[in-house]
């Protein structure tokens, strides 16, 4: 029997249906009708298309009217919206917008998918201003970047920190705007739990987007040009795009009785049908259910209004179909991080009061010996019988893979535990022989079995005030990254031989960085009756959770122009690769090519170490240069900075007093250890502060002196039995922690030289050649028998009162 069927909205699950209802069915008269004049438009895109990044708006209508017409035989009509239904007599109401006539048409089958719309609530102040924006579709598009076109837009702002706000957010900031984003919650993209979403406050501010969080909206003043937030702060803004969510397009459907359900949603069953039998729903307009729980919910994404689409197509037609429910996997790029989701938060599963399992893991995107390993901070939420509930990844590469992987794992009923077993591709540019998942699936398991027991992140600060046994298991060198406060230290390579030192009588909670060797920790501990818990994640989930928010304020206009005379234009430009390097490197490489430059040359400097964005900031004030740009593109710190001939900000300074005083510009340190990595922690503050423009010292003593050697010489007597205790040279010290008779230093080479990071004795080169003044104490030397010829050619001789002159002109002193 051929049908007549009509569709309501033309753009994702209508245009969908249409087509899948035209290619099962080559007789059915299908009418879709959509109120605005584009169909099948990639809305997604839209802020791309803002900001630059998909060139030609074309890009975005994924099919025309008249190509779809041709292509399907429908009959499409666009500027027509549908003003009513009646489901007793299978009509609707129609308004043509470009003739303004109103026509009724019968169905035999409707299909409802009119969408969301943007919620507009009536904020104060709104109606008297002419930059306030929403984005939804083409036109609301087309009306941003006109007003940005014609307007000197300095300063924007967003309301609301969700996917399109985000999206927006970055695209503005690729206009080279100030933005500022304004949330109500306490964190940005609610789809993922806070320590989450603190990784995508950390890169926000670091693009210099000023992020306000538990604050909101309350009125627009000045036409416009300012806004009055909740707290009670007033912006300066010159644009604002509204972001605050959707809810469902649901006018027809409540008008015409149609049953409502969770937010107003249509409410339709598992056959995607309404209380009428003949009018069915698809896409962000209707109540699916969670596939979690199967609670109702709305999910406005676009992979399920497709999937509903042509599986209404499918039904219609006799086909047995049925939508199960939504799992809500999403994906979104936020600068140069991805982060991703599938099924519950931590947030909705406590609201629903199901109970539940946590696991955060940080391993890299592939093998971490192959260049370019990034990491990937994952976590796994499980019940207690293993089923998967969800799982949320942040960071810049394979994050939406491996979300992808447990999504389709939870699709089918795989639990936890069983991620352990899949079997995923591996080679070392793209995963590890353990991939990450198959990792959350080891440690569900050992959890799933008793064999650890853990805390989260969000406990320890309560556990802290109660004075609880924290048992820091790293070394020592990985201190200096922070730890929690009274935390008892026991390097893990000690601990079975340390265990008398540890409380039988208290719970003992144990961490490490990110919380593997916090399990073997707990294993040990466990088999000696120790009652003990590792903290989830280790002490790096809890130092990104607990990040502080940095905004600074804007540089508004007129915009800071550099002096003419400060550049010149016929100087040849020179271009800097630091990508690869660890700080300090990247300075240190900008200085050495700095020093052969002529005044008011440029240079083009790229590092992929995103600390350099603040680095070469504070690096060109200090030495009196002049950064002309600096922004990230891609992976990198792209930086242009000009040569500049003002007077050093390190010379002399003029207080509100007038008196001219001499600014103390040096920096002194005593070294008297021989490890390595002590050496190296000096030599790195070395490079920095001399890169800085600071006039560095260091005054070796004792085993100090066993930096210095280049070559070994022969000897008698207890110069003899001290050249013995003495490293051969700087490529032989042993390190403080961890050495185990020589393999720990070898280790840590080995990864010095995959991260690029340069040998110690090239380091006290480096710092030669820029000025660096190396001291040998002669006093220590005459005790502990070492020759001149033993140490290297730059080093001078000298006592204290040689480290003592130097430090008078010092404002940074250290003992190492």
């Amino acid at each position: 029997m051929v049908q007549k069927i009509l569709i309501i909205g033309g753009v994702a699950g209508g245009a969908t249906a249409a087509t899948r209802l035209r290619r099962l069915n080559e007789e059915d008269n299908i009418i879709l009708f959509e109120k605005g004049e584009y169909i099948s438009f990639a809305n997604c895109g839209l802020p791309y298309h803002i900001g630059g990044e998909i060139k030609e708006r074309d890009n975005l209508l994924l099919q025309t009217v008249e190509g779809m017409e041709q292509q399907y035989a429908l009959d499409i009509r666009n500027f027509s919206e549908v003003t009513t239904i009646d489901p007793i007599k299978n009509e609707i109401s129609v308004l043509n917008h470009q003739t303004g006539e109103t026509y009724t048409e019968s169905f035999d089958k409707l299909i409802i998918s009119t969408g969301a719309k943007a919620i507009t609530p009536p904020i104060p102040g709104m109606e008297a201003a002419k930059n306030i924006f929403s984005l939804r579709n083409i036109p609301d598009m087309d009306l941003i970047k006109e007003y940005i076109a014609k307007h000197d837009i300095q300063t924007a702002t967003i309301i609301g920190g969700g996917f399109i706000g985000l999206e927006m957010m970055e695209n503005l900031k690729v206009l080279d705007l100030n933005v500022q984003l304004v949330e109500m919650a306490p964190q940005v993209m609610p789809n993922i739990d806070f320590e989450m979403a603190q990784q995508l406050h950390t890169q926000i501010n670091m693009h210099g987007v000023n992020l306000l969080l538990n604050d909101g909206l309350k009125e627009f003043k000045d036409n416009g040009k300012k806004l009055l937030l909740t707290s009670g702060k007033v912006l300066e803004t010159d644009l604002t795009i509204l972001s605050i969510g959707v809810t469902p397009e649901n006018t027809l459907a409540k008008e015409c009785g149609i049953e409502l359900g969770f937010k107003n949603a249509i409410k339709v069953n598992d056959q995607l049908q309404t209380n009428y039998p003949d009018i069915f729903a698809i896409g962000d307009v209707i109540e699916v259910k969670d596939f979690v729980d199967q609670s109702p919910t709305n999910i406005p994404l676009a992979w399920p209004a497709n999937r509903q689409g042509r599986l209404v197509a499918d039904i219609i037609n006799g086909i047995p179909a049925m939508y199960p429910g939504t799992q809500g996997a999403s994906v979104a790029k936020i600068f140069e991080l991805t982060a991703a989701s599938t099924g519950n938060s931590e947030r909705m599963l406590k609201n629903k009061g199901i109970d539940f399992q946590v696991i955060h893991i940080h391993p890299n995107s592939h093998a971490g010996y192959y260049p370019g390993a990034s990491p990937i901070h994952l976590k796994l939420l499980f019940g207690n019988d293993g089923k998967i509930l969800g799982a949320q990844g942040v960071g810049t590469k394979g994050v939406e893979k491996r979300i992808d992987v447990i999504s389709t794992a939870m699709k089918f009923g795989g639990t936890a535990d069983q991620l352990a077993g899949l079997e995923l591709a591996y080679a070392p540019p793209y995963s590890s022989a353990k991939d990450p998942v198959n990792m959350l699936g080891y440690t569900a398991d050992n959890m799933m079995n008793q064999k650890v027991k853990t805390i989260q992140w969000h406990e320890v600060d309560a556990l802290l005030d109660q004075n609880a046994y924290f048992l820091d298991i790293r070394e020592d060198f990985e201190l200096a990254t922070g730890s929690l406060p009274n935390s008892t230290v026991i390097p893990l390579n000690q601990l079975r031989n340390r265990l008398d030192e540890l409380p039988k009588d208290k719970t003992i909670y144990v961490y490490c960085q990110v919380g593997l060797r916090g399990y073997n920790a707990s294993r040990i501990l466990m088999h000696h009756g120790f009652d003990v818990k590792n903290l989830d994640g280790g002490y790096k989930t809890y130092k990104l959770a607990t990040y502080v928010m940095k905004n600074k304020p804007f540089k508004l206009a007129p915009k800071q122009q550099v002096s003419a005379s400060t550049i010149d234009s016929s100087l040849k430009t020179i271009e800097v690769d630091a990508c690869g390097l660890q700080c300090p490197g990247p300075i240190l490489k900008v200085k050495e090519h700095m020093d052969q430059m002529t005044d008011g040359q440029k240079m083009v400097v790229q590092a992929s170490d995103f600390g350099f964005s603040a680095d070469i900031e504070s690096w060109a004030k200090s030495t009196g240069n002049t950064v002309l740009t600096n922004e990230i593109k891609g992976d990198n710190v792209v930086a242009t900075i000009a040569k500049g001939n003002s007077l050093q900000a390190n010379v002399a300074s003029l207080p509100q007093d007038g008196l001219l005083r001499e600014t103390k510009n040096g920096a002194t340190m005593v070294v008297f250890s021989g490890d390595m990595d002590k050496a190296l922690a000096s030599m790195i503050i070395a490079l920095g502060a001399a890169a800085m423009g600071k006039q560095v010292t260091i005054f070796f003593t004792f085993w100090g002196l066993g930096v210095l050697k280049k070559q070994k010489v022969k000897k008698q007597g207890l110069a003899k039995l001290f050249d013995i205790m003495l490293p051969n040279n700087a490529e032989s010290l042993p390190i403080s922690s961890m050495n185990m008779g020589g393999a720990g230093a070898k280790m840590i080479k080995s990864v010095m030289k995959q991260k690029n990071v340069d040998p110690l004795p090239v380091m006290i080169e480096k710092a030669n050649k820029i000025g660096v003044k190396f001291i040998a104490c002669t006093m220590s030397m005459d005790i502990m028998g070492i020759e001149r010829e033993e140490l290297f050619d730059f080093v001078e001789f000298g006592g204290v009162a040689a480290y003592l002159g130097d430090s008078e002109d010092s404002n940074l002193n250290l003992f190492i």
